[in-house]
C-alpha cells in the first residue's frame, strides 16, 4: 500500500459513516492526538510498537470494519511491525515437557515406594509365619490397614497450574500502575515508558493506573479499551466474561 493510502482509508471509512474524532475518541478512550497522527500517517507522533496496532483494532472494532485486514494494511504501510515477544513475565507457566517429565518422576517413585512397602509386607509375613510367639511379638510388623492404596498421592495435577486468563500490560509514558489477580496483588509501582509485563490470573484482574492514556492492555491477545479518559486514573475489572463478549465493557472510575 502506497503512503497515505492507509491514513486516507482510515479517514473515509470514518467520514462516511459521518462520526467525529470526538466521538471515536469517546468510545475507544484513545485520544485524539493519536487518531490524528493514524489518519496524518505522522508515526513519529504515535508511541509505536503494540499500542499502534491496539489503536488500529479498536478503531476497526468502533467502525465495522475488519480488524485484521485493517491491521495487515496497517503493517504494509508501517513495515509489519508487530508485538515483540515479550522479554520477562510474571507467574511463567511451566513448559509442558519439563511437567511432563516432573510427573513421570514422581509416578515411577510412587511405584518402586508401592513395591518396597509391598516387599517389606510379604518379608514380615514370612518372617512372623517361622518365627515362635515370642520373636513374633518381638519382630515389627507392618499393620494391616497400610497398603500402597494408602499412600499419598504423589502426582501432581497439570490442569491446576494453568492460568486462563494472560494479561500483558504496555506503557507508552511513565505511570504508577496496580494490578490485583484474583485478590492478590501482584503489582504496585511506578512504570517507565516503553515497559512490557505480562501476569496470569484464574479468575480476574482488578488494574488501576494514575494516567489512563500511557497503559495499553491485552487480554489472552485481545485488546482492551482505555481504563479512563486521557490523562485521567482509571480502574477496570477483567474476568472470563471479557473474552466471551464482542466488546470490552466501560471502565470502571
Amino acid at each position: 500500500m502506497a503512503q497515505g493510502n492507509f491514513g486516507e482509508l482510515l479517514k473515509r471509512e470514518r467520514e462516511m459513516r459521518e462520526i467525529s474524532l470526538e466521538e471515536v475518541t469517546l468510545a475507544t478512550r484513545i485520544a485524539p492526538r493519536f487518531l490524528r497522527a493514524l489518519e496524518n500517517e505522522e508515526w513519529g507522533n504515535l508511541p509505536g510498537g503494540a499500542f499502534n496496532r491496539g489503536f488500529v483494532r479498536s478503531i476497526a472494532r468502533y467502525l465495522g470494519l475488519d480488524e485484521e485486514r485493517l491491521l495487515s494494511e496497517y503493517d504494509l504501510v508501517h513495515g509489519g511491525n508487530k508485538l515483540a515477544p515479550l522479554a520477562s513475565s510474571e507467574n511463567r507457566i511451566p513448559a509442558p515437557h519439563g511437567l511432563l517429565v516432573v510427573v513421570i518422576s514422581l509416578a515411577i517413585l510412587g511405584g518402586v515406594a508401592a513395591a518396597a512397602l509391598i516387599g517389606l509386607r510379604v518379608w514380615n509375613w514370612y518372617s512372623s509365619d517361622r518365627r515362635d510367639a515370642q520373636s513374633a511379638a518381638v519382630a515389627p510388623t507392618m499393620p494391616e490397614e497400610q497398603s500402597p492404596a494408602a499412600l499419598p498421592n504423589l502426582l501432581i495435577d497439570p490442569a491446576s497450574r494453568v492460568s486462563s486468563l494472560d494479561l500483558s500490560v504496555s506503557t507508552s509514558a511513565p505511570t504508577q500502575i496496580r494490578i490485583v489477580a484474583d485478590g492478590k496483588v501482584l503489582l504496585d509501582a511506578h512504570l517507565s515508558a516503553g515497559e512490557t509485563r505480562r501476569f496470569f490470573a484464574g479468575q480476574q484482574f482488578e488494574v488501576t493506573a494514575a494516567d489512563s492514556s500511557a497503559v495499553l492492555l491485552e487480554l489472552n491477545g485481545r485488546a482492551v479499551p482505555a481504563l479512563g479518559a486521557p490523562g485521567a486514573s482509571g480502574t477496570i475489572m477483567l474476568t472470563q466474561k471479557n473474552l466471551r463478549a464482542p466488546l470490552f465493557g466501560n471502565s470502571q472510575h
